[in-house]
């Protein structure tokens, strides 16, 4: 199953939603409606090989929470993930098994190119 991870609040996602084919067959997942599960979590690890890479360094709780001056581990990430929304780097894609992460442009070509 295609699926999408975005935050209905965030205008990049719904940007990027705006541009993607008309006949794409993802499921959305609203993260701030729908909590990403520890078993969606862990098939995201499985796919990316990493916490990290899905993290969001540009969360405004990130620098509020000082969390730059730390040495975060795998596990921190996971948890941090877990706890709040805000900590996934969006949108995240998975398509035919393959994991596409945040919003660069390179990013984005390739989800066009999957779902085309």
């Amino acid at each position: 199953m295609n699926k999408i991870y975005y935050l209905a609040s965030c205008d990049t996602c719904r940007k990027i939603i705006k541009s993607l084919p008309k006949d794409h067959d993802l499921v959305f997942h609203d993260i701030k409606q729908n909590p990403i599960t520890v078993e969606e979590l862990e098939e995201m690890y499985r796919l990316s090989g990493s916490y990290e890479a899905l993290f969001s360094k540009k969360a405004q709780l990130y620098k509020s929470m000082d969390l730059k001056n730390k040495s975060l581990t795998e596990a921190d990430y996971k948890k941090y993930i877990l706890e709040h929304y805000t900590f996934l780097s969006r949108p995240v894609f998975i398509i035919n098994d393959k994991i596409y992460i945040g919003n660069t442009q390179q990013n984005i070509l390739q989800v066009m190119k999957a779902l085309g």
